[in-house]
């Protein structure tokens, strides 16, 4: 049903011609969080903006106005937001399709309040396996404890996914090793990533860079097994090996956090609009991606290039299934 209404929807907007349109909004109404991950700058915000929360008008207002058919709630830790469960409640009632990040610390305490939907999917953070997950996350058991959240949730009825960011250090051994894990847990499926080097971020030694990612994840794919199920298109993971070259495109998931909408992007952080509107009008998208700002030279994450991948996926069904009968990375 997903993949029905996410095709239906992109359809519409190239028949008539829309330029630019989103996929996936990605909210954040909170920036607090129960980690303090040394890779991540969210947390770095000063205590006035930690303790500031979006209501849920303002949730529900977002994905009204943005119109993409998929939410991801992110943070900050969403399971902190006191109302979490009545933005996703009224999300779902919408028909949007509701990704929850969540590095699953929270989830034994927080399942009762919710209830399995096709609509809601639980996507859980992962950074490795244990020793290297607990170091990046600063959290000694924080494997332990998203691995349990798994195994609740799935044994619950509810969709689960989750989301895996690299560092500099990863094997494809040692990633594989993960997949089998979360594989066998009976996840849907798995999002995985490079990490992008914040501005912020505590720790500025440990990002792969472009090449570093397309070595990692070419050995990571040309070794896959049939049961490691990914939350990408075979395009995205085919460019992710380096075998071939997308554009950014960061509308396709656009920012709301309580400061407003992101410029340009989940990852970039040039100020906010005060309406999607204009953010889409106003950006200037051509001083964005790599060659045109230092700042994306080494970017390939799943926000910008996923929806490059998925377009060129519609446009070109015939590369796409060149993919799929090859496999992507090989």
């Amino acid at each position: 049903m997903q993949k029905r209404r996410i095709g239906a929807y992109i359809i519409k907007q190239l028949l008539t011609r829309k330029q630019r349109f989103p996929l996936v909004l990605m909210l954040e109404p909170l920036f607090l969080c129960n980690l303090h991950c040394k890779g991540c700058g969210k947390i770095n915000q000063p205590r006035e903006i930690l303790e500031q929360m979006l209501t849920v008008d303002q949730c529900v207002g977002a994905a009204e106005e943005c119109g993409a058919p998929v939410v991801t709630i992110a943070g900050g830790e969403p399971l902190l937001h006191p109302e979490i469960t009545t933005i996703i409640d009224e999300l779902i009632r919408r028909k949007r399709f509701v990704y929850l990040c969540t590095n699953g610390l929270l989830v034994e305490r927080k399942i009762a309040e919710f209830s399995p939907s096709p609509y809601l999917t639980f996507n859980i953070h992962f950074d490795g396996l244990a020793e290297r997950h607990d170091a990046a996350v600063c959290l000694e058991g924080a494997f332990d404890k998203a691995t349990n959240a798994i195994q609740q949730l799935v044994g619950a009825g509810f969709r689960v996914t989750t989301n895996t960011t690299f560092f500099k250090g990863q094997t494809a051994e040692d990633a594989g090793r993960l997949f089998d894990h979360l594989s066998g847990l009976g996840v849907e499926a798995m999002t995985v990533a490079a990490g992008f080097n914040y501005e912020n971020a505590d720790d500025q030694d440990s990002f792969l860079g472009r090449e570093g990612t397309k070595k990692l994840f070419r050995e990571i794919l040309r070794s896959a097994k049939k049961s490691w199920t990914f939350n990408h298109s075979g395009m995205y993971l085919d460019f992710l090996a380096g075998n071939r070259d997308f554009p950014c495109t960061p509308w396709g998931n656009p920012t709301r956090s309580l400061k407003g909408w992101q410029l340009p992007c989940y990852l970039l952080n040039d100020g906010y609009a005060q309406s999607f509107q204009e953010l889409m009008e106003k950006t200037e998208w051509d001083r964005y991606g790599v060659g045109n700002d230092p700042r994306c030279g080494d970017c390939m994450v799943h926000c910008g290039f996923e929806p490059t991948a998925v377009l060129e996926t519609v446009k070109h069904p015939l590369q796409a299934l060149s993919v799929a009968v090859r496999g992507p990375g090989r």
